[in-house]
């Protein structure tokens, strides 16, 4: 019966991915704020170019590899440190080069942080404040407040914890690949590099918010989740318990981790054995939300707030009402969904979500069956091939012109001082163009990597990457019915980045000992 419901998750992801990759030859998903302002968007796409890409991707994908493997040799103390090294480096002449000012919620947090560090004011907390509407960043906020104290009031200081909890990132990403291939006689230090120099995760340290921070912690809890399923020693899980407690103290999206950690418990009841079983669940599940209950003792308390703060935030409902959206798909609303919550219902949860409720009807019984599913279809399809996260924005920055309209009229983005980098990045320039291109023509050739290796999973009954796909899968079906951006599925690259290489191995190996025959 599990390998029956292992083998259908193989075919429902593979599914998936050949849509996305299908999709890819008529369509182009790109998101650059300086040329379309905060709107994603769905071009068609240009083939030629397309695919000469591919092709150069490749080809550097292999001569990168090849170089890899000579490394094979070195010892994994030598090799891993030297690796870290070379990526902090990367980083921190990226956060020098393109010196972001933090922008929109990032500089909310950043300044309620300072508030309540050096004015002791939490009426963020009061009706109509930010941290009143969402609560669950007080998260950021308090981490950010820390810094601030405990050192200089510097960006680069958080941007420098950001760096290093990349770093945690990408070892976790090669100790976690290590544990899903025990087998393997290499040291794979391939999948260590790629994840030490992923474009995306360099530039996303310039990011003063929570999705690095997030990501570092959840991938960290997944490991040893995973390492937990061949060590049976409690000890992994009570480390992969904590760790994603506080990964989705961080980053709400957790609760997809928690699922799948105690859905790959279940699969491995027989080895595990059911008392084995019902401590590690147990573990988990109740530690999971320790860090929010403690948050809200904590608050009520010291009378920073007199009831929880979930009481009277923003619900769910607004958005999910947000994820429908015909005109940009399920992303930003312009607003709309924010008025229904703070003028139509005066900040009161339980009368929004009354009112989001039945705005969700009313589109959904307004639009045709067509036009729901074309809407569904370029959610799907933008989200999860438009291949930077973002980063463009959130990572690059901009000089603080825009030549579209975007969210407010203008792109909110400017540096602390200009650089030949920043320059040659302005605007809508050849560099920001062509680096939002290989991003882009590189994601899909993972996608490529991934189908590879679903389909020679299920060809030789090999099910280890389940608990891969089960948050791969948790992302598409919970991000299909929330507000999208690509910045949310950040967290999983480190999945992808691990299932890919696995796929391009794969085809390397079989490439490789065919022309030796």
């Amino acid at each position: 019966m599990v390998k029956g419901i292992q083998r259908t998750l193989y075919v429902i992801l593979a599914l998936f991915i050949s849509l996305f990759i299908a999709s890819s030859f008529f369509l182009r998903a790109e998101y650059n704020y300086f040329a379309d302002g905060d709107t994603p968007v769905l071009e068609r796409q240009k083939l030629l170019m397309f695919i000469v890409l591919i092709l150069v991707v490749l080809a550097a994908s292999i001569v990168l590899y090849r170089m890899c493997l000579k490394l094979d040799k070195y010892s994994p103390r030598i090799v891993i440190p030297l690796t870290l090294l070379f990526s902090c480096a990367i980083q921190i002449v990226i956060i020098f080069l393109f010196t972001r000012l933090p922008t929109d919620d990032s500089q909310t947090v950043l300044s309620l942080a300072m508030d309540m560090l050096y004015r002791n004011d939490y009426s963020s907390f009061e009706t109509s404040g930010y941290l009143h509407m969402f609560p669950f960043q007080f998260s950021i906020v308090l981490y950010l407040k820390t810094l601030l104290y405990l050192f200089p009031d510097n960006y680069l200081v958080i941007k420098g914890f950001n760096i290093l909890f990349s770093l945690v990132t990408t070892l976790m990403i090669y100790l976690l690949y290590k544990e899903l291939n025990t087998k393997s006689k290499l040291n794979d230090y391939g999948v260590l590099v790629f994840a030490a120099t992923y474009i995306p995760s360099l530039f996303m340290s310039n990011l003063i918010y929570n999705d690095v921070i997030a990501t570092a912690f959840l991938t960290s809890a997944f490991y040893f989740a995973i390492r937990f399923i061949r060590t049976h020693s409690l000890r992994d899980i009570l480390i992969a318990a904590i760790l994603l407690a506080v990964g989705n103290y961080f980053r709400s999206i957790g609760v997809i981790f928690l699922i799948t950690v105690l859905l790959t418990l279940l699969f491995h009841m027989r080895t595990l054995g059911l008392k084995k079983l019902i401590i590690a669940a147990g573990i988990t599940a109740v530690l999971f939300n320790v860090p929010n209950w403690t948050q809200n003792a904590v608050l009520q308390a010291t009378h920073v707030v007199e009831e929880p703060v979930n009481t009277n935030s923003a619900p769910v409902y607004m958005w999910l009402n947000m994820g429908i959206n015909l005109e940009t798909f399920g992303f930003w609303d312009n607003r709309e969904s924010y008025s229904i919550y703070q003028q139509d219902a005066g900040y009161n949860k339980a009368e929004s979500t009354e009112l989001f409720k039945e705005s969700i009807v009313n589109k959904l019984s307004a639009a045709t069956v067509g036009e729901l599913g074309k809407m569904y279809y370029k959610k799907l399809i933008w989200t999860w091939t438009e291949g930077t996260y973002q980063m463009e924005r959130y990572g690059i920055g901009n000089d603080g012109s825009s030549s579209n309209r975007g969210r407010m009229g203008f792109v909110m983005d400017s540096y602390v001082y200009h650089t030949f980098a920043s320059d040659g990045f302005k605007g809508d320039s050849d560099a920001r163009r062509g680096l939002i291109w290989m991003m882009y023509v590189l994601n899909m050739v993972m996608y490529a990597g991934i189908l590879v290796r679903l389909i020679g999973g299920l060809k030789a009954g090999r099910y280890a990457e389940t608990p891969l796909i089960l948050v791969i899968l948790g992302f598409i079906g919970f991000y299909l019915l929330w507000e999208i951006k690509s910045r949310y599925i950040y967290p999983v690259y480190p999945l992808l980045i691990i299932f890919s290489y696995m796929g391009f191995k794969d085809i390397y190996d079989y490439i490789f000992r065919k022309k030796v025959s």
